[in-house]
């Protein structure tokens, strides 16, 4: 049983790799809040390396590595964006992603500032 399961499970696995956008069967999905950095950081260098664009779709996380694609999901208005990660934070406790302000606009949550969200990465 587990040998057909298994290869079900790899067929799906290689399927999903070649769709854009596809939601990574083995990934990341998470819940929390959502802050944005912008002006006072831009140009500056990221963890990555790459100077910060606020005008890009970038984001910081904690432990994604470098280069991860991640849907982020406003949950108050279901408003979607697609960020690279790029970055290494947020460094305010409690803050699970720190859009670029390109990314917080999308978002619709530029006023407030923070907004709850769902991070989901992205295979490809």
């Amino acid at each position: 049983m587990w040998r057909p399961l298994s290869a079900l499970l790899a067929l799906f696995t290689l399927l999903a790799g070649c769709a854009s956008h596809t939601l990574d069967p083995r990934g990341y999905d998470q819940t929390g809040t959502a802050s944005y950095y912008g002006s006072r950081h831009h140009g500056k260098r990221t963890a990555s390396g790459e100077p910060f664009d606020q005008h890009g779709l970038t984001a910081a996380h904690r432990s994604l590595p470098f280069g991860t694609r991640v849907q982020v999901t406003n949950l108050a208005n279901d408003r979607r964006v697609v960020v690279r990660i790029n970055d290494r934070g947020p460094h305010t406790r409690g803050r699970l992603i720190d859009l670029s302000r390109a990314a917080a606009d999308q978002l619709g949550m530029l006023r407030s500032g923070t907004a709850r969200v769902r991070v989901q990465s992205l295979s490809n």
